[in-house]
């Protein structure tokens, strides 16, 4: 589902070229643009804006806005910000339509980096709050991997939301950040953290523009991944994200993020395996099994499993199957069952009883296996 590569607006183009020294004067072009979609935010931007208003990053900043078809006074809200902003330095650009219906958050996004001119770009929900060091931080960190997308720990409020999936956000490991990236949890640097040089953004391409429905953060941090681009967090708590019933996540269907997840599973692992277990031979490992192609389905040596009474049947029986005669899978003791794995067990859910399994096979993360959970 490749998208076509953006290309910057004209004027910034113009404004690149014509940049001065710093013998000669400031130049037009921005270290960092702040890129904010805003559809019907106008409960939230006061304490968004003044978030980015408090941030202590000495370079040039501008906040770059493209509102959505707003309904209440969000457009107008933030233009009249724009003389606090600009007192401390921060171009306002805003822009935006008022038709019957909102394009969507990857339309708004990508309209906001285009009329942009930041040499990084840095993504913020109008929901959220960043805190002081977050632009000073993520550009440090991405002078130090300009071929990254950066992302940061996170405060979840109100608290308690989410708790699993906040946890899991805050505690991967640097290498867990490329190798957990096929979890249910989507991304492994959340999309409202993400900080990254417009050259990335240009390599990648823009977002996907489909609209309601259509999960526009994941399949771009898929493509980043195709794109070579590597994936870094600041390990410091630099956003407030907030979890509220009208987030746009919530209008995108479980059944959308399995197939994708699927397909980038079978183009990214198992294309590079000749054989696998899945471990779980319950409901999502068999749902595991059966999505997948009959070329993968055939690379299935065996379910493992800690459940008896799966065990003591010995095999898994895939009723759909059009062969004759059906596929029977063998269902092992995990302790009885070979490497590689693709995991189909939720972490975090046992008491650490399964953390423990794992561990005690000694395995390498994204060598030996892969949480698909």
């Amino acid at each position: 589902m490749d998208s076509p590569k953006p290309k910057r607006p004209r004027s910034c183009e113009n404004q690149a070229a014509t940049e001065k020294d710093p013998e000669e004067g400031e130049g037009t072009r921005v270290d960092v643009s702040i890129i904010m979609p805003v559809h019907n935010a106008a409960h939230w931007l006061d304490e968004c804006l003044q978030s980015i208003l408090n941030q202590d990053f000495t370079g040039s900043m501008e906040l770059s806005v493209f509102d959505d078809a707003s309904t209440d006074n969000s457009r107008k809200m933030v233009e009249d910000w724009r003389e606090r902003l600009e007192t401390k330095g921060i171009s306002l650009k805003i822009s935006g339509h008022d038709s019957a219906q909102p394009n969507g958050v990857g339309f708004a996004k990508n309209q906001a980096i285009f009329q942009s001119c930041g040499e990084y770009l840095c993504f913020q929900d109008a929901d959220d709050v960043m805190k002081p060091q977050r632009v000073r931080l993520q550009h440090e960190a991405a002078l130090r991997h300009p071929h990254s997308l950066i992302g940061c720990r996170v405060e979840r409020i109100p608290e308690g939301s989410t708790e699993r999936y906040t946890r899991w956000i805050n505690k991967l490991t640097q290498e867990q950040l490329s190798t957990q990236v096929l979890t249910s949890h989507g991304p492994t640097v959340i999309m409202p953290t993400w900080f990254c040089s417009r050259m990335s953004f240009d390599k990648i391409g823009q977002f996907d523009e489909g609209g309601k429905g259509v999960p526009e953060d994941l399949l771009f941090f898929y493509h980043s991944l195709r794109q070579g681009l590597g994936v870094r967090r600041v390990d410091q708590c630099l956003l407030v994200y907030r979890y509220h019933e009208k987030a746009a996540t919530h209008s995108v269907s479980e059944d959308t993020i399995w197939k994708l997840r699927v397909a980038f599973l079978q183009e990214r692992v198992l294309t590079q395996w000749e054989s696998f277990t899945i471990w779980n031979a319950g409901k999502q490992g068999r749902k595991l099994y059966r999505s997948l192609s009959p070329a993968n389905q055939k690379k299935v040596k065996a379910f493992c499993d800690v459940d008896e009474k799966k065990i003591q049947k010995g095999f898994y029986t895939y009723e759909e199957s059009k062969e004759r005669p059906k596929p029977k899978i063998p269902v092992v003791h995990f302790k009885k069952a070979s490497a590689p794995f693709i995991i189909c067990v939720k972490l975090d859910l046992t008491g650490g009883v399964f953390e423990e399994n794992l561990t005690s096979l000694q395995l390498e993360e994204g060598k030996d296996y892969y949480h698909f959970n």
